[in-house]
């Protein structure tokens, strides 16, 4: 991939410019904001890795001015600011992903190429995973062709994790995509509600069993992925 780095701490810089090269990617970098924007105007990358907190223009403000100017390029914004506010601005402006330092590098990996799949991927409306159905045009769910019924923070949740089915989806990010503020137990709990009308037993199952699978499942520690049994 032919790659962005806007990065102003020059220890970070290098090390992503090191190791990224070392993966097999073009890397361009710049120091600022307002580098970073010009860079972008002139030429086309897969993706754009962006630090918030710089000089002449922070890592806000750059998404802003992006999307602005139509500029579609991917961002993954790669930052030490992880307070909710934050990534729920981040993800707002237009970034694609929101990763918080100190960061695994193997996990960087992953995102982007996770980030740069889902820009050259063919835009759908429908959402499946193990038999449910979610659109998103219309916001309706149903699972085995029975219509779920979700308040609009279970919606959310739900189109976050169906968007990466078979990828576990951290916590911070699940918060950052239910529109609101919330602590951590607030997301558990309303997991758990969402789970209760997914995965609740049900005499209409995607293999004619008297129980549904279990779809959205938790791993400890990190957050929540959708799969089926089968794939777990």
């Amino acid at each position: 991939m032919k790659l962005l780095v806007v990065e102003d701490e020059r220890r970070m810089l290098e090390l992503l410019h090191r190791g990224l090269s070392e993966d097999g990617h073009s890397v361009a970098c710049a120091v600022d904001g307002s580098a970073g924007l010009q860079m972008v105007r002139n030429n086309n990358f897969d993706v754009v890795i962006l630090d918030v907190m710089m000089p002449k223009m922070d890592g806000f403000e750059l998404a802003r001015q992006m999307r602005s100017e139509n500029n579609v390029t991917p961002l993954l914004m790669l930052t030490a600011k992880d307070s909710v506010p934050d990534i729920v601005n981040g993800l707002d402006l237009g970034a694609d992903d929101y990763m918080t330092k100190p960061f695994s590098f193997e996990e960087l990996l992953l995102r982007l190429r996770a980030v740069r799949r889902a820009a050259i991927a063919p835009r759908t409306t429908q959402l499946r995973a193990g038999g449910l159905l979610l659109d998103v045009a219309t916001r309706k769910v149903s699972r085995g062709g029975v219509r779920i019924s979700l308040t609009r923070t279970e919606y959310s949740l739900l189109e976050r994790l169906m968007r990466d089915a078979g990828k576990v989806v951290s916590r911070e990010i699940l918060i950052a995509s239910s529109g609101r503020e919330m602590g951590s137990n607030t997301l558990d709990a309303f997991v758990r509600l969402l789970r209760h009308k997914v995965d609740c037993n049900s005499n209409i199952d995607d293999d004619n069993h008297s129980e549904r699978r279990k779809l959205i499942h938790t791993v400890r520690g990190v957050g929540y992925v959708v799969r089926s049994d089968h794939q777990a």
